[in-house]
């Protein structure tokens, strides 16, 4: 059985937009705040819940690198809320995430983020696990906590394998 390939290509918020919000500071003006002596950039993306039950729920991920070129076979998506990776170092990490194909996942896609960006998938986004490369990495995940079940995994019949663009 082969590989399928993938190239991953830089974040964009316009390439990223079916599938959630792009979280980087460089999309907002910052407000002044504590007497000026801190820059808040506000409301850079929402973490949805679609029940009632559901809550926002705040969390730190620490986060071993993975080899690229990178061969995978998982996706999950999170039906009742949307999930939110906000990098607490400037390292780029890897984004796949797949639309919905009827009720699985179609054709992956793959970005890097550039140091900074973080991403919130919509509801419901098929997406690879947190994928840190070159070193580990900290993370702090918005999530959706509460009764219900959250997840849905599928996997590939056939694996897809990633590399980087050039450049990155």
């Amino acid at each position: 059985m082969s590989a399928r390939h993938l190239t991953a290509q830089p974040l964009t918020a316009e390439a990223f937009a079916p599938f959630g919000t792009v979280i980087d500071k460089a999309t907002a003006d910052p407000r002044p705040m504590n007497a000026g002596m801190a820059r808040r950039f506000h409301d850079l993306a929402e973490v949805r819940v679609m029940d009632e039950g559901g809550r926002v729920v705040i969390g730190l991920v620490e986060a071993e690198p993975y080899a690229m070129p990178l061969t995978f076979s998982l996706v999950e998506r999170h039906p009742l809320g949307s999930q939110a990776f906000v990098p607490l170092n400037a390292a780029p990490f890897l984004v796949v995430v797949c639309p919905d194909d009827g009720g699985k996942p179609g054709r992956a896609r793959a970005f890097v983020t550039a140091p900074g960006q973080g991403v919130c998938y919509a509801i419901g986004t098929w997406h690879g696990v947190l994928t840190p490369f070159g070193a580990p990495q900290e993370f702090v995940v918005i999530d959706r906590g509460g009764a219900g079940v959250n997840l849905e995994e599928h996997v590939f019949d056939e694996p897809w394998t990633i590399h980087l663009a050039e450049g990155i």
